[in-house]
């Protein structure tokens, strides 16, 4: 609860920030901005998870074409009690997995090839498991809504820039406080953005660990799945979209030791670490 109710404040906060940005131009611009977040909220809603299947080029299978991933997802879904979600394939060997859907009654698992080959009964079960966390606990929407305005705000930023850049601005920011109003808008709001992001993506893997580890009955699986998944992606990385990255189980990317910092995933080895306590 507490978790859900600090990620509520900070999705209200990247609203704020929208909005705080957009009163610089006015309140034309306040308008124009809150406007844009509610557009951009609705199609996170109803939109995101067919664009990311769709960007992954995922393909739905049939019980027949998937027997082993039917006979878990509806094993784990009973325990779960959530209905069964749709199945999808990503022919990918980069070996990884994400949920996506903006409730449990819409709600789509996809696995790559590469994560079905590497993974054996247990690990497969435990990143299935942590999936389906995700949807129970409505993190796909949460996180997506969070990256859409992570987004928005960014492009805000480029758009003062731009404006800056031109001599544009309203009167009020020329008269008065023109320095800081630059200075937030095209550096602290995106980087304040980011890190909420980032936060709020960290906080809810944590948690699809902790309560997938209990859907699936025992934390190993899922433990030593990450290892495998964290040893393969960097041999093999995935050509993902930085704006998605947030949905996989494991971060798609073969990053610096830098960049792993501003990551939307936790450390891998925190996270087994964590798991390997439940036990």
């Amino acid at each position: 609860m507490a978790n859900r109710v600090k990620t509520v404040l900070l999705l209200g906060l990247l609203t704020g920030l929208i909005l705080f940005i957009g009163s610089f131009w006015g309140q034309g611009g306040l308008t124009i901005a809150l406007f844009m977040s509610v557009l951009m909220n609705f199609g996170s809603y109803f939109f995101s998870d067919k664009i990311a299947l769709r960007m992954y080029s995922a393909k739905p299978v049939s019980r027949e074409e998937a027997p082993r991933l039917y006979a878990m997802l509806e094993f784990l879904c009973s325990r779960s009690g959530i209905p069964m979600p749709r199945i999808y394939i990503i022919p990918e060997d980069s070996p990884n997995a994400f949920a996506t859907g903006r409730n449990p009654e819409h709600a789509s698992v996809a696995v790559t090839e590469g994560a079905l080959r590497l993974l054996d009964e247990n690990e497969l079960q435990g990143v299935l498991a942590h999936e389906l966390s995700h949807v129970k606990n409505r993190d796909i929407l949460i996180s997506s809504v969070a990256a859409t305005m992570a987004g928005m705000i960014m492009w805000v930023a480029n758009m003062a820039r731009f404006a800056a850049f031109f001599g544009g601005g309203s009167r009020d920011r020329e008269e008065g406080g023109g320095a800081l109003g630059g200075l937030v808008t095209m550096i602290v709001a995106p980087i304040a953005a980011m890190l909420i992001q980032m936060w709020i993506s960290r906080t809810r893997e944590y948690q699809a660990d902790a309560s997938g580890a209990e859907v699936a009955g025992t934390p190993t699986g899922l433990a030593s799945a990450l290892q495998k998944l964290e040893n393969y992606s960097k041999r093999i990385p995935m050509q993902a979209s930085p704006g998605t990255a947030h949905m996989f189980i494991m971060h798609p990317f073969s990053g610096s030791s830098i960049m792993n910092l501003f990551s939307t995933h936790p450390p891998t080895q925190k996270r087994i670490e964590r798991l390997l306590q439940r036990g």
